[in-house]
C-alpha cells in the first residue's frame, strides 16, 4: 500500500509517468479504432491500480486524465469502455465521487466501471481465458504484489492490445533474494529465471545489477508475452539511483514505434540526437541501459559500414537498417537523420542534392526521405584485403 502522504501531491515521476500514459492512450486508439470498428466497435482502457481520483493539491490522477483525454473525441467517447480497480475502498470511492462529478467524463457514451478487489492469480487466470476487445492495460502496482509474468501475458495476448506496468526496481532488487518472498520473484521472472539471476547478482555493482534484472524482465517478457519490450527509467532527485521502470509490452511493431517516440520526449536529456529514456530531475548526463547506452557515433559507424559504396535514399536508409535493427536501441528516426546530417557536415558522405540546396526548418537543413546518400567504399589495407567485420 502506499504511505498516507504519496497522494498530498505529485511527484515529478508520478507526472511524467501519467503523461506518458494518457499520451499513448490517445494514439494507440486512433490506430486501433479503424479495425474495431469492423468488429464490436469498441475499444477498452482497463488500470487495474487506478488508485484516487486525484491528489490533495488538486492535480488530477492517471484515470480521471485519460477519461477526459477519451472524452474529448467523438469516435472514443461512442466506443470505450473502461474499467479501474483499486484494492483500497477508500481509494475506490473517490475514484468514483470524482468520476461521476466530472462533467466532461458524462459525455462518454459507456459510464466507467471501478471495482474494489484484489488484483492476483486469480485475475490473470481470468484474463487468460477471455479474448478481449482491442483493450490498453495499465498495470501500476505500489510494489509487485500482484504482478507476475502471466498477468502481462495475459493482457496482450489478443489483437490490439498492450501494456504499460510499472516496475519498481528498488523493492525487486532488495527482495530478489528474500527467501519471503521468492514465489512472488518467480512469479514474476519466471522460475528459472529467478533462479539464474539471483546467481548472476552474487558481487555485482549497483549499475551491473540494474542492468542485469531489467535485461531480465525484459528477455522474460519477449519470450511469455510480447515481441516489443521498452523500459523507461526514472531516477532519485539525487540522481544517483534508480527509483523504477514504466515497461510498455506489445506484439505489434506499430505500437513499439509510438511509445518509442512518446518516451523519447519525455526524457530529461537527449544525447547527442539519441533520446535517453529516462527522467532524471537531477542531471543531464546519466548514462542509460544495455543496447540503449550506444551513442550516435556508432550509429554513423554502423551505417557507414553497411552502406559501404552504395547510393540509396533517406527512405531506404530507414527501410532497410531502421526498420531492422532499431528494437531495442535508443535510436528513433529523427537520431538517423541527425546522424546523415552529421556524417554530410563533416564531409564523410555526399547527399544529393546538398544541404546548401535543401530546406531548412527551425534553422536546420532537413533530410527528407527522398534525399539520395552515396557512402563511400569500406577502405582496403596495403594488403589488398577488406577490412572484415
Amino acid at each position: 500500500m502506499r504511505n498516507n502522504s504519496f497522494y498530498d501531491k505529485p511527484t515529478e515521476q508520478s507526472q511524467v509517468k501519467a503523461r506518458i500514459v494518457e499520451k499513448y492512450f490517445w494514439a494507440w486508439a486512433k490506430v486501433v479504432m479503424p479495425w474495431a470498428k469492423r468488429g464490436k466497435n469498441r475499444i477498452g482502457y482497463v488500470d487495474l491500480f487506478a488508485g484516487p481520483g486525484g491528489y490533495k493539491d488538486g492535480t488530477k490522477s492517471t484515470p480521471l486524465l485519460v477519461l477526459e483525454k477519451a472524452a474529448e473525441d467523438e469516435d472514443i467517447r461512442e466506443m470505450l469502455v473502461s474499467v479501474f480497480n483499486d484494492v483500497n475502498p477508500d481509494h475506490v470511492q473517490d475514484l468514483q465521487d470524482a468520476i461521476d462529478s466530472s462533467p466532461v467524463i458524462s459525455n462518454l457514451k459507456r459510464k466507467p466501471i471501478v471495482r474494489n478487489i484484489e488484483v492476483g492469480e486469480q485475475i490473470a487466470q481470468v484474463l487468460e481465458h477471455v479474448r478481449t476487445i482491442p483493450t490498453l492495460f495499465f498495470v501500476d502496482p505500489w510494489g509487485y504484489k500482484g504482478l507476475s509474468l502471466q498477468l502481462i501475458s495475459s493482457t496482450v495476448k489478443n489483437w490490439g492490445c498492450d501494456c504499460i506496468f510499472f516496475f519498481n526496481y528498488n523493492r525487486i532488487n532488495i527482495d530478489i533474494n528474500n527467501p519471503y518472498v521468492i514465489e512472488h520473484m518467480n512469479a514474476l521472472f519466471g522460475k528459472e529465471q529467478a533462479k539464474e539471476l539471483r546467481i548472476k547478482l552474487q558481487a555485482m555493482r549497483p549499475f551491473e545489477r540494474e542492468i542485469t534484472i531489467v535485461n531480465a524482465i525484459s528477455q522474460s517478457l519477449k519470450e511469455k508475452a510480447g515481441q516489443y519490450v521498452l523500459p523507461f527509467c526514472f531516477k532519485s532527485r539525487s540522481g544517483g539511483r534508480s527509483s523504477h521502470h514504466l515497461i510498455f509490452v506489445s506484439k505489434n511493431r506499430r505500437g513499439y514505434e509510438i511509445m518509442k517516440k512518446i518516451m523519447a520526449k519525455e526524457g530529461t536529456n537527449l544525447d547527442k540526437g539519441v533520446p535517453s529514456f529516462e527522467y532524471n530531475p537531477a542531471t543531464h548526463d546519466q548514462a542509460l541501459l544495455f543496447e540503449y547506452l550506444r551513442p550516435l557515433e556508432d550509429l554513423a559507424d554502423m551505417l557507414m559500414e553497411y552502406f559501404a559504396g552504395e547510393t540509396v535514399t533517406v527512405k531506404q536508409i530507414l527501410d532497410q537498417h531502421y526498420n531492422r535493427f532499431s528494437v531495442g536501441t535508443r535510436y528513433i528516426e529523427k537520431s538517423y537523420k541527425e546522424c546523415l546530417t552529421k556524417l554530410e557536415a563533416d564531409g564523410k558522405i555526399k547527399a544529393t542534392p546538398p544541404a546548401s540546396k535543401r530546406l531548412k526548418r527551425k534553422g536546420n537543413v532537413t533530410f527528407g526521405e527522398s534525399v539520395k546518400v552515396t557512402f563511400p567504399p569500406r577502405e582496403v589495407p596495403q594488403n589488398g584485403n577488406q577490412i572484415q567485420n
